[in-house]
Parts: C-alpha cells; sequence; structure tokens
C-alpha cells in the first residue's frame, strides 16, 4: 500500500466536495476555521455548488475538482466537505492512475466511502476514514488530535476510544489483515460492481447512521450472501448512530451484530467510536490492523 506523506503545521489542506452539497456553516467560516489550526486552505469549485437539490455541482465537475487536487502539487492532504450522497456517481469518471501517481492523504467519511474501496483498491492508496470539513467550525480536541495521530504515526499506533468509552468484544480470539470498510450503506452499494469491496483476509470495519433495525438487518444480510463475512479475517463495529427501532418488538442492534460474530467464529468488537459521532476515531484504511478481541485492543502497523 502506498502510504501518503504526513501532515505538517503550514500544509495546506484542499477542499472538495465529492457528494453532496453545503450545509450549516459557510465556506469563508469553514476556510477560517482550519486555517485557525495553523494550515493554509485551498477550496475545490465543488463546494459553492449545488445541483439537484442534493449534488454539490454536476459529476463531472466534481470528478474533476477531485482529479485537479490531487494533481495540484501545492496541495498536501484533500478533505472532503461532507457525505450525504453522490460518491458512487463519480467512480467511473475518474482517473486513478492520477490518484495513483499523485498520492496524497485523503480524508472523508459516510458516502465516501465509495472513494476509499476505489482509492484502496484500485491505487493502493491508503486512506482516513475522519472527520470533514464541514464541521470543522466545531470540532472536538478528541477528534481533531486522533485525526492528526492517525495522518502521522510512524511503525505503530493503539486505536483508541474517547476516555472512559470501551471497545467490546463480540467473539474473541486475534485476527490480523489490512482494515478496509466504512459505511454499510456504501459498503453493500459497491456490490455487484467493478468497485465491490474485497474483504478477502481482511478486517472489515462497518458504521451506520439513521436506519431502522430491519434495514440495518438487511444490510448485513447482503453482506453475507456475498460472503464478505466468510471472507474476512475479523470484524470491527463503529458506531450504529440514530439506528433504531421502527416498533417496539423489533430486536436490539447488538443482537444482528453478534448474530454475524458467532455465524463465523471471527473475532469481532463493537463500539468503536468513528463513524456519525463526536468525538470521532479517525481509522486509517488500507494499513495492517491486528483485533485482539478478547481485551478490546485495536492496533495499526506501517
Amino acid at each position: 500500500m502506498i502510504l501518503p506523506k504526513t501532515l505538517n503545521l503550514g500544509d495546506t489542506i484542499g477542499i472538495i466536495a465529492p457528494a453532496g452539497d453545503l450545509r450549516g456553516s459557510t465556506i469563508e467560516e469553514i476556510k477560517l476555521a482550519i486555517e485557525s489550526y495553523g494550515y493554509k486552505v485551498k477550496i475545490g469549485r465543488s463546494c459553492n455548488l449545488r445541483y439537484r437539490g442534493y449534488l454539490a455541482g454536476n459529476d463531472e465537475i466534481r470528478a474533476c475538482d477531485l482529479e485537479n487536487m490531487f494533481l495540484d502539487d501545492r496541495v498536501d492532504a484533500i478533505m472532503c466537505l461532507r457525505g450525504g450522497y453522490g460518491s458512487t456517481r463519480i467512480l467511473n469518471m475518474i482517473d486513478y492512475e492520477i490518484v495513483k501517481t499523485h498520492p496524497k492523504i485523503f480524508i472523508g467519511f459516510s458516502d465516501i466511502t465509495a472513494l476509499h474501496i476505489a482509492f484502496n483498491q484500485k491505487c493502493n492508496l491508503v486512506t482516513y476514514h475522519g472527520i470533514m470539513a464541514n464541521k470543522s467550525t466545531t470540532w472536538d480536541e478528541f477528534s481533531y488530535n486522533s485525526l492528526i495521530k492517525a495522518l502521522n504515526f510512524k511503525k505503530e499506533m493503539l486505536v483508541k476510544n474517547p476516555e472512559n468509552i470501551e471497545i467490546n468484544t463480540l467473539y474473541g480470539g486475534t485476527a490480523r489483515g489490512n482494515i478496509i470498510g466504512g459505511n454499510l450503506s456504501i459498503i453493500a452499494s459497491t456490490l455487484g460492481t467493478e468497485y465491490e469491496i474485497d474483504t478477502k483476509d481482511k478486517i472489515l470495519f462497518i458504521e451506520e447512521i439513521g436506519e431502522y433495525i430491519y434495514r440495518v438487518d438487511r444490510l448485513l444480510n447482503h453482506l453475507d450472501l456475498a460472503n464478505k463475512f466468510k471472507d474476512c479475517k475479523g470484524i470491527i463495529f463503529g458506531d450504529f448512530a440514530d439506528c433504531r427501532k421502527s416498533s417496539e418488538s423489533d430486536c436490539d442492534l447488538i443482537e444482528l451484530l453478534r448474530e454475524i460474530a458467532n455465524k463465523y467464529k471471527k473475532p469481532a468488537v463493537y463500539n468503536l467510536k468513528s463513524g456519525h459521532c463526536a468525538p470521532m476515531v479517525t481509522v486509517p484504511l488500507g494499513v495492517e490492523c491486528i483485533v485482539k478481541a478478547d481485551i478490546g485492543i485495536i492496533s495499526l502497523k506501517k
């Protein structure tokens, strides 16, 4: 895997919107917030656009914006504005040779999962499942520090939750493999395409937001039928924000997660605070990961 260079104060962060359009803060507020951390900021064209009411410009503009940020030697890292929807629409438009020959830090989560999978598998590039620019005015200390730690660790790093929040065991044992994954809905949407997630001998990381329990069941079952749990070495379940029951008789989420872990008897943990939550843990995707599920320890190696 290709490891991008580390991020230093004074470096330039390019902001792009490969999926949804800007919501909440203004571009100027976002720029000032990130500059206050000691970085220069370049704003991509897509960040100021809206198309169809939910996309940040048309597909061609968003794909071109992404490529241009990779090509710009003045840009040291690329951070996505937000998720929403739209990353899968540009997968066939990206020149992956540009990404591969101009590797740099790439940060985002949620809908950005589609780009993480594509860059991991087509470009052998390590990417970062981490905080995004639209929330930069309210980044908490833990989330920012977790991002910087993930970007700059040298040889080995323990993945740690915020203080007093445990990473819990679903099924014991130790597993080792490169970590891949992200948002459950987006992972499922890659199945049957050339961007289908490859979990063979990998550690599969999954998070989700805003789905009823039965829909989470359906998505997990979809991955199960596609042998993604069978193929992987271990499983890390992240944050499942606002994943709730549609009726009082619905089972609890933990029952679904435990069912998968017990079915395949592979090391599995849950409650890693990475996903649609604050504070949020940044997870480098594509690096070697060791899960010691019995004691809830996750470590990464370069």
